[in-house]
């Protein structure tokens, strides 16, 4: 992106500038906020919060971070595609998949590989690590994923991610017999000062992490539950599952670890709910779950 300058008119007094210049600029708020974090963003030549306030007149001069080319190539890996159209893409990722490169990881096999392969249209507003990816499913999860192919679609799903409109539900297989057929946990989840590789539920540093989970099917020593994110944030499903006494089975991170009968956490994202970009309908979208998970459960239910 080329660097850009903003007057602000007199009706947009007030406003947060990162909101106005997601609107304006067809970006992730997200983005917005790092780049004033960094400094590619200025009003009237001086560097500002994310929180600033508009005031008529202002003028915002903002100087995207240049991305240096990483030379991702296209790499023909099978994708489960659900749905797609002229906006969006619903795929299916397996689990093991790492959803996209990050700096210090540009190994192939990622599910931005696979995207790259499989279409020229993708959304650009995360630059060249994340084309089309408006979120994330950890590698060892699997499920299903709404991939955006334009810009505007990009911005339109993101704003529905922040005020959850874009509803996500998950399948889990967990330790223990949960003791209610559903519930809410309402948690704060940030990193964890031991081990800066997990999340756990604290009030340093943390945000609001809220889950809805019902009970599916009981086992002697497993639950089965469907679980709704309210808010999406890293490893939510598994810190806030462990937190209650029921961590996922398989989970190498927050599990028992001496009980792993599966590669990766028995945690599948079964269905995902949003708004057309373009039409305004709202559509919702499943993905089956994997052989193993299902392998998994007839094997328990035949010897429990």
């Amino acid at each position: 992106m080329n660097p850009k300058t903003w007057l602000v008119p007199k009706e947009n007094k007030n406003e947060r500038i990162d909101k106005w210049l997601a609107k304006a600029m067809e970006a992730s708020r997200t983005a917005i906020q790092q780049w004033i974090d960094d400094g590619h963003v200025l009003v009237g030549g001086e560097r500002v919060k994310s929180n600033y306030k508009l005031q008529a007149g202002d003028s915002i001069d903002v100087n995207p971070p240049v991305e240096e080319p990483l030379g991702i190539r296209p790499e023909a890996i099978p994708l489960d595609v659900r749905y797609e159209d002229d906006d969006l893409l619903i795929v299916n990722k397996a689990r093991g998949m790492v959803v996209h490169p990050a700096p210090g990881h540009f190994t192939g096999g990622t599910l931005v590989h696979a995207l790259l392969h499989y279409t020229d249209a993708l959304s650009d507003i995360n630059g060249e690590l994340r084309p089309g990816i408006v979120h994330r499913i950890d590698k060892d999860t699997s499920g299903v994923m709404v991939v955006a192919k334009t810009n505007h679609a990009h911005t339109r799903l993101v704003e529905q991610l922040q005020t959850r409109a874009l509803s996500r539900e998950y399948r889990a297989l967990v330790h223990g017999n949960v003791a209610h057929e559903e519930g809410t946990i309402d948690a704060p989840v940030g990193r964890d000062p031991r081990d800066r590789q997990k999340m756990t539920v604290t009030d340093v540093h943390a945000k609001e992490a809220i889950t809805h989970f019902r009970v599916l099917e009981r086992f002697s020593n497993y639950t089965s539950v469907q679980c709704r994110l309210e808010t999406g944030r890293t490893h939510q499903i598994r810190v806030h599952m462990n937190y209650i006494g029921y961590p996922v089975v398989s989970d190498p991170k927050y599990g028992k670890r001496k009980a792993m009968l599966i590669s990766g956490q028995a945690l599948h994202a079964e269905s995902l709910t949003l708004v057309h970009p373009r039409n305004g309908e709202t559509c919702t979208f499943h993905a089956p779950l994997p052989s193993d998970m299902v392998q998994l459960m007839e094997n328990i239910r035949r010897t429990d």
